[in-house]
């Protein structure tokens, strides 16, 4: 059994990434965030020093533009106004609010970092867009090693990789959807404010959030062993359906098919709470692996 640094899953297109020597191994740990504060924190999801996106396909940036063109009434539901303090000192609130959904470690671990709303609007608008923005919630990082299993010359990852991250699936599913979305709804001036600070003078946060949830909510849950591609410095998927995924979609099928399904429950669950219909969060059947021939 190998036991190897857990260095990010990359296609061909992009350069091999360096190693970062004292830091922890890289883990889809904004979908912590997304889920674990899906009203104020509700995607996935967090990347403050903003970065620009690759760019984006022809189909994405049609389905974008169809989402921003549609009219759709605001998202979440209606909560009595409560006075927010100005955004730089929102933090305090946001812990209480979320913290009052949740006794889960887990949750008051990310709950005590700062700047909580930035790290929601930016994760949104990045897992919107493919980008995983992982680096901004180190605090959640998983102790153990990433690991591969290595039989008849075929590397695939170890099912103990995936256990890595049942603590946070169970946090995010432990939060009840329908105070999320409250929560979402009380700090959503807030919440639109920052969203405009990322370059969106509309304010458009909705949009962002119900493409993030559908785009992590399109991610397959694959139950057979995943082979692996070793490179020099990284894995590629070996199939080349998980390789052509996005980042932010890799970064979720690395928790393994258990909290796939957890996560994904949980957006549905927020974003019905939120008033996402259900025919707009349709997402394909996983890919299988195609049978020889």
């Amino acid at each position: 059994m190998d036991r190897l640094d857990d260095f990010r899953l990359r296609s061909d297109a992009e350069q091999p990434p360096e190693p970062e020597p004292g830091q922890g191994p890289r883990a889809p740990l904004w979908i912590a965030a997304v889920l674990l504060a899906a009203a104020a924190v509700t995607v996935g999801v967090v990347l403050y020093n903003r970065s620009s996106p690759p760019p984006a396909s022809d189909a994405a940036a049609q389905a974008k533009a169809a989402a921003q063109a549609e009219a759709r009434q605001p998202l979440g539901p209606a909560v009595e106004p409560i006075d927010l303090p100005p955004l730089v000192l929102t933090d305090p609130l946001v812990r209480e609010l979320l913290g009052a959904l949740s006794s889960s470690p887990t949750l008051a671990v990310w709950l005590a970092t700062d700047g909580l709303i930035r790290t929601f609007v930016v994760s949104v608008e990045n897992v919107a867009d493919g980008v995983s923005p992982v680096k901004h919630v180190r605090a959640l990082a998983p102790r153990a090693p990433f690991r591969t299993r290595s039989e008849g010359g075929v590397v695939t990852v170890d099912a103990q990789s995936y256990a890595r991250y049942d603590g946070i699936a169970n946090a995010a599913a432990s939060i009840d959807a329908a105070g999320l979305a409250r929560v979402y709804s009380m700090l959503k001036p807030r919440l639109v404010e920052a969203y405009k600070e990322l370059g969106h003078p509309e304010g458009e946060l909705d949009v962002a959030v119900e493409r993030a949830i559908v785009h992590l909510l399109q991610t397959p849950v694959v139950e057979e062993p995943i082979a692996l591609r070793p490179r020099v410095l990284s894995f590629r998927y070996d199939r080349d359906d998980l390789e052509a995924l996005s980042t932010a979609q890799k970064q979720l099928l690395r928790m393994g098919p258990r909290n796939v399904r957890i996560v994904q429950d949980q957006l549905r669950a927020v974003a019905r709470e939120l008033g996402i219909p259900a025919p707009r969060l349709q997402a394909p059947e996983s890919p299988r692996e195609p049978a020889a021939s």
